[in-house]
């Protein structure tokens, strides 16, 4: 699902202290705030700021509405409807959900604090609890060193190609989440190298919807594109920190390109890169991107009847891509899907084959199939109203170094 720079609102609340609730923090206070963390988050990265973080209070009203700012800028009205076409298709949100009203509410939800890139400035919530903003602070200061040090916005404008975008957003996220977690402790207290800890973590994360209910009603697929920069970034900077590489950063030809390689570090240490898949052009394209492998586990649980996300081995993808097309009688999917392996190929089809030839649309038709692009073992689904011309060919992507 597109990611939004619009970090670290809901979920980090979950890590927030609980107790007796302090007086709320003016200005002067979130400043000084900052000021104290300065200093352990320069540790807990080993960066250093080049000018001192600027801070600034701003209403829920005001917040909201730079929310809604950014989400018409990140997901515009032409690319929410085909993105909504899209997962309605594959079975990952209900016909009736709209998306723009439950992502601004889901990011208004539980907002105590944000890092602005466009003036990069911190913002605290107004009548915020301030152990809550001090974990969100502590977080979103993180970001504003990554900020000094890669253009954020132009790694994260790119919206051609959503699991590589998840991926990014989930090495700014997890490092946001470890440094700023870290900075919260004293460094002879380091939480996170106990693996009683990640279990934890993962716990918590995922069992703190009660406290959040519009994040807990959500489909599966949009809780996930929620969850995963967090979860999996977290533990992927995790491993980071413990290989040969720890005294670098995965920023610029080091940014991981899929969420496989996010979820498998051993894919990224080996350099195991997918496949871009290019269509050829067309008329009545209303939207393309990809998968990947982190949204086909959630294909995989929704097929599954699952509400959750199963864990487990890397499942062989290689590359995919679909594209949505607007016909008179309605939308029609088409998704490619290259496989490392014939194994891996034959895998996904025993196991969710029939379930996929199985959806019903009235008046529609499915299609799976077993094939070879470019000589890679490859799989064909579609799903398109029976009366489609585009039926008579469908057009076969090419496959890109």
């Amino acid at each position: 699902m597109t990611q939004f720079w619009l970090s670290c609102f809901a979920l980090v609340a979950l890590l927030s202290c609980r107790g007796e609730r302090p007086a709320k923090p003016g200005p002067d206070a979130l400043s000084r705030m900052v000021d104290s963390l300065r200093p352990r988050v320069e540790q807990a990265t080993g960066l250093r700021f080049k000018s001192p973080p600027r801070s600034a209070l701003r209403t829920k009203e005001e917040v909201r509405a730079y929310l809604l700012r950014k989400l018409d800028e990140e997901l515009p009205s032409s690319k929410l409807e085909g993105l909504e076409a899209a997962y309605r298709l594959f079975g990952l949100l209900p016909d009736t959900l709209e998306l723009r009203p439950l992502l601004l509410e889901l990011y208004s939800e539980q907002v105590a604090g944000y890092y602005d890139p466009d003036s990069a400035m911190l913002f605290g919530v107004t009548g915020a609890d301030p152990a809550h903003l001090k974990v969100v602070i502590a977080h979103e200061m993180v970001h504003a060193l990554q900020g000094e040090r890669v253009p954020l916005d132009s790694i994260l404008k790119d919206k051609s190609n959503n699991d590589r975008l998840a991926a990014a957003q989930s090495v700014l996220e997890g490092q946001a989440t470890l440094a700023g977690m870290k900075a919260l402790f004293p460094p002879d207290m380091d939480p996170t190298k106990s693996a009683d800890f990640w279990r934890e973590y993962s716990t918590q994360i995922r069992g703190g919807q009660a406290s959040m209910p519009i994040f807990a009603r959500a489909p599966l697929v949009v809780r996930e594109a929620l969850v995963f920069p967090y979860l999996a970034g977290a533990e992927f900077m995790h491993w980071w920190e413990g290989s040969p590489l720890r005294d670098t950063v995965p920023y610029g030809p080091r940014m991981p390109v899929s969420t496989e390689q996010i979820l498998f570090p051993d894919r990224y240490a080996r350099r195991d890169i997918p496949v871009s898949l290019a269509f050829p052009s067309g008329s009545g394209i209303v939207y393309e991107d990809v998968l990947g492998e982190g949204e086909i586990r959630v294909l995989m649980a929704r097929l599954a009847g699952s509400n959750q996300v199963k864990e487990g081995g890397p499942l062989g993808w290689g590359g995919d891509r679909y594209r949505v097309y607007q016909t008179s009688a309605g939308p029609a999917l088409v998704w490619y899907v290259v496989w490392d392996d014939k194994r891996s190929a034959d895998r996904f089809t025993g196991g969710y084959g029939e379930k996929l030839r199985a959806t019903r649309r009235e008046q529609y038709r499915t299609v799976l199939e077993s094939l070879e692009l470019e000589g890679r073992p490859a799989t064909l689904y579609a799903l398109a109203p029976t009366s489609w011309d585009g039926w008579s060919d469908l057009s076969r992507p090419s496959i890109r170094p």
